[in-house]
């Protein structure tokens, strides 16, 4: 099989991308990964195709505010997204795949798949294309509407229109007609955890929730920082024809710096990283977190990532370790709870290792995934990050540990899936049909 990987965005967006990748290489098939630049994701031994646009840059200059966004779509966002749309039809016509699996952003993927007659599947990180009755899309509104939750994943295919220049000059990059309407994709995976998200009744058999994927990562005592078990079930019941060459695709345990493995293993410390939010007052939101552990009496593992969080020097100490960037793997296992942004990433990485987090949601998705980890009884209630204060962060901190049994439960239960060869097999089994029954039109 050669299986073009599409994917846009920061790090969240790319990282399941490049696990995918891996494992599909170590099973034989011949992959190629399309991504943006500076994603900050270890792409060692993957074949690799730049989409020329770097999202880490978009972040840094504008924000993460969507009204920022708008006001600076013509000059900044469009030309970013315009850089995706387009070299994804190059690089499907220079890899010539059998089947590409696309991020929601790539809005170029379906037509590109029809022009090469090949079936396509869409990687929904976050349910946001898939109707149910059972919850709004992510990233629209907060609350169930009950019945009418299906109307808002109309969202997706509105936001879809405002690129549709860029959609058509990919087609002209094709050799295509400029479709009013591609074919629907042969399959949705999300890898996405049923012990944080269950299956909605009312999705079609298409919508695969696969679990997370994760490389099957082995330390020196034969323990696994995932948990994936080779050729287990899918999540929600199904098999996968690529399990039995998921071990192929095993990587050596994380290993920390000195400094921070000398941190690790001091007395407790809680985990605050908000990713790449860089919005607000960062510096406020260090000061309240220092604040917060303090006030509970336990050491701060800091992590700013693209700006989401400083800690001014006057409250550096030895009970502070200020960094980054950290690997979840070789940190959230020894955390007491994670304080995060709540993006599906951090929010599985954390309960995988058993951790509570502490979701301060900025966007997007961010408020959907704190709603159901508290609705499920995973989280203290999230706190919006423009209502952060050392107070509410140290009683959350205070109420952690009630959550913890339930967060075990959930970690033991995600220790079985193995998302990754799911979703490799649902992509072997289109790969192999026919051409002539590859697209499946609306």
């Amino acid at each position: 099989m050669k299986l073009l990987l599409v994917t846009a965005g920061s790090r969240g967006d790319v990282e399941p991308f490049a696990t995918l990748a891996r494992r599909a290489a170590a099973a034989g098939h011949e992959v190629r990964l399309a991504l943006p630049d500076r994603s900050g994701v270890d792409t060692t031994g993957i074949d690799v195709r730049s989409l020329e646009a770097d999202f880490s840059a978009l972040i840094e200059s504008q924000g993460v505010s969507p009204l920022a966004a708008m006001r600076n779509l013509r000059d900044v966002v469009r030309p970013v997204m315009r850089a995706v749309i387009v070299n994804t039809a190059h690089a499907a016509l220079e890899f010539r795949p059998d089947v590409i699996a696309w991020h929601p952003k790539v809005l170029s993927a379906p037509l590109v798949a029809d022009a090469l007659g090949i079936p396509h599947v869409v990687v929904e990180l976050v349910p946001v294309m898939t109707p149910t009755r059972e919850f709004p899309a992510a990233g629209t509104v907060t609350r169930s509407l009950g019945p009418l939750n299906r109307l808002t994943y109309r969202a997706a295919a509105a936001a879809g229109g405002m690129f549709r220049r860029e959609v058509d000059e990919a087609a002209d990059v094709m050799g295509a007609p400029r479709a009013r309407r591609s074919s629907t994709p042969a399959a949705s995976l999300l890898p996405i955890s049923p012990a944080i998200l269950p299956r909605p009744a009312d999705w079609p058999e298409s919508a695969v929730l696969t679990g997370v994927w994760r490389a099957k990562v082995t330390s020196s005592d034969d323990a696994t920082t995932d948990g994936a078990t080779a050729g287990g079930p899918a999540a929600d019941g199904r098999t996968g024809a690529g399990a039995a060459t998921a071990t192929a695709a095993d990587a050596p345990a994380p290993t920390p710096d000195p400094a921070l493995a000398d941190f690790l293993a001091g007395a407790p410390f809680a985990y605050a990283g908000f990713g790449s939010m860089a919005a607000g007052d960062a510096a406020a939101r260090g000061r309240a977190l220092v604040a917060a552990a303090r006030a509970r009496g336990i050491r701060l593992l800091v992590a700013t990532g693209l700006g989401g969080i400083a800690v001014p020097d006057d409250l550096r100490g030895d009970d502070v370790y200020v960094t980054r960037s950290v690997d979840h793997a070789a940190v959230l296992p020894r955390a007491v709870a994670a304080v995060h942004h709540g993006g599906i990433g951090t929010v599985q990485a954390a309960t995988a290792a058993g951790t509570v987090s502490i979701v301060v949601p900025f966007i997007a998705d961010q408020p959907f995934w704190g709603a159901r980890l508290h609705d499920r009884g995973l989280a203290p209630a999230p706190i919006p990050h423009r209502k952060l204060t050392a107070d509410r962060v140290a009683d959350a901190l205070a109420a952690a540990p009630t959550f913890q049994s339930a967060v075990d439960a959930a970690a033991e239960r995600m220790a079985g899936e193995d998302g990754a060869a799911v979703a490799l097999g649902v992509l072997e089994r289109l790969a192999a049909r026919p051409r002539s029954d590859a697209l499946r039109h609306p």
